[in-house]
């Protein structure tokens, strides 16, 4: 049987991708609250793309776990690498928030098995955070993806499901996660510039907040809006930070570890939604945020294509394990 000779260099950041359109939709599905019937059709055209997109990727990464083992275990070593695995169990989640059925007991085992899955990769990041083992170039706001997001967004795919009580506790573990690293994470960022190849991820330094304050909207449906919008202050300063920095990472090529900013975009544009709806101001505002993350996501899918007819889109060389 011949085995494609790109399978080792397949990049677990792949992943990102339906990750991206999964949140994008669900951002789509929230704004029928306004009366848009349409809008729910754009989001699960977007989340059954993602779907699809996501069980040929992981049909993928098992035929690249079967026949490259060594490849994986070392990846998982990787500080980059390693976080972004986190990213298959988050696309995981997010297709329970999307598809899940409250009460439904098979949807319950799939999530509590994904989230094991989370905790094994949090765990590994973590453990090398707190042992001060991780090498000073290795530190990228990917690290946030396996505690953080693991637990703010476990907790949407548990309040989804019908187990408030579980998911405020994983949203308690996510915020710890993020205290924990923010500190770390931003010391590096202000150092100086990092490694070119890590540069795309800066994206992922827009989520805590965004992704944080979409989690408090569904977790608490009872909350005002005046109260929700105080996290997309706090989501501003990441923002701002980002985009003052936009010559430092635009220089980069563009590559998948782009789509770092898909998650982001999307998760303020639900949350937008849910502040407008909430504070009863002009739906225009939260459909305008809507329209931005919709052309951000569909610019990275436009260059991802070009990559892939390109033939680039699989790096030339796998990943260096970068062991703490």
């Amino acid at each position: 049987m011949h085995i494609p000779s790109w399978l080792p260099r397949f990049p677990v950041g792949l992943f990102a991708i339906p990750v991206g359109l999964l949140a994008l939709g669900g951002a789509w599905r929230r704004a029928t609250q306004f009366g848009w019937a349409w809008a729910r059709d754009v989001g699960d055209l977007l989340a059954w793309s993602a779907l699809v997109l996501l069980a040929v990727l992981l049909l993928i990464y098992l035929a690249k776990t079967l026949r490259h083992p060594q490849t994986i275990a070392a990846e998982f070593t990787h500080a980059l690498a390693g976080s972004l695995m986190a990213l298959i169990p988050l696309s995981l989640l997010l297709c329970v928030i999307y598809f899940g059925t409250p009460g439904h007991t098979g949807w319950l085992l799939f999530t509590l098995a994904t989230l094991a899955l989370q905790g094994v990769i949090a765990i590994r990041i973590v453990a090398i955070i707190t042992t001060a083992s991780l090498p000073a170039g290795a530190v990228t706001p990917a690290l946030y993806v396996p505690p953080v997001a693991g637990g703010l967004v476990g907790g949407m795919a548990l309040q989804t499901l019908g187990y408030p009580g579980w998911a405020a506790l994983l949203f308690g573990m996510g915020l710890a996660s993020w205290a924990l690293l923010e500190i770390r994470v931003l010391n590096r960022l202000f150092e100086g510039a990092m490694p070119e190849a890590m540069r795309p991820t800066i994206g992922l330094e827009l989520a805590p907040a965004t992704v944080g304050t979409l989690a408090v909207a569904t977790l608490w449906p009872q909350l005002p809006g005046e109260l929700l919008i105080i996290g997309l202050g706090i989501a501003a300063g990441p923002l701002v930070a980002v985009l003052a920095r936009y010559k430092w990472w635009r220089q980069v090529p563009f590559a998948i570890g782009f789509w770092s900013f898909s998650f982001p975009v999307a998760a303020f544009a639900a949350a937008l939604i849910e502040v407008v709806r909430r504070g009863g101001w002009p739906p225009a505002i939260a459909g305008t945020g809507l329209a931005l993350a919709s052309v951000v996501i569909a610019f990275l899918v436009l260059r991802t294509l070009r990559l892939l007819a390109q033939g680039r889109l699989i790096p030339a060389a796998p990943m260096q394990a970068a062991r703490p």
